[in-house]
């Protein structure tokens, strides 16, 4: 390889390294604390549920009732579209960056646009009404139907199906709740 084409080789691979380190996964609440990124409670079916292990530092929030009963209706409109554990997984993730499992109204001027709900969908989008945006078990099948879209979904890393349905400004940011979605998806399941 030429000395010209190597440099520049290396300085876009530095340039693309050092946008990895400004630009990477954000939380979005001071609450949020990085956690080591190690599967902890999915162990048994880490493959089922991170099949390609978590990507980056990971956050985690403690849920609260409401967050909780969020997180219940994503799992139960999964299993109703009749989608594996695996879409649980990046549905709840998903939801953990954009709202924190809160089912988000108007919030005026801290709104960003006219995004409601679980998932921060637009009804000037075509996600649709308020009213149903704001219903976690619409907003959720929404979402799914958006991930089944996706070709190769199931075998893709989590913060790329995610983006690819969401097409957010942070697209890495998902990767950062894939730990605690798999917890949230592994207790809750079966029961």
């Amino acid at each position: 390889m030429n000395t010209m084409l190597r440099k520049s080789v290396l300085g876009i691979a530095g340039l693309a390294f050092t946008g990895g380190i400004f630009a990477g996964p954000i939380a979005a609440h001071a609450d949020a604390r990085p956690v080591e990124g190690k599967p902890v409670a999915v162990a048994v079916q880490g493959d089922k549920l991170i099949p390609h292990g978590v990507q980056g530092a990971q956050s985690k929030i403690d849920l609260n009732d409401e967050q909780t009963a969020n997180a219940k209706a994503i799992i139960a409109a999964t299993k109703k579209a009749g989608l594996p554990e695996r879409a649980a997984v990046i549905s709840i993730a998903t939801s953990l960056q954009e709202s924190k499992l809160e089912n988000l109204g108007h919030l005026g001027d801290r709104n960003d646009h006219d995004s409601l709900g679980l998932f921060q969908q637009r009804p000037s989008s075509g996600w649709g009404t308020p009213e149903q945006i704001t219903n976690p078990e619409y907003s959720t099948l929404a979402f799914l139907k958006g991930l089944k879209q996706v070709d190769g979904w199931q075998d893709m890393p989590l913060t790329e199906a995610a983006q690819t349905v969401q097409v957010s400004a942070y697209p890495d940011a998902y990767a950062q709740w894939e730990q605690q979605a798999a917890d949230i998806v592994a207790h809750n399941w079966n029961s």
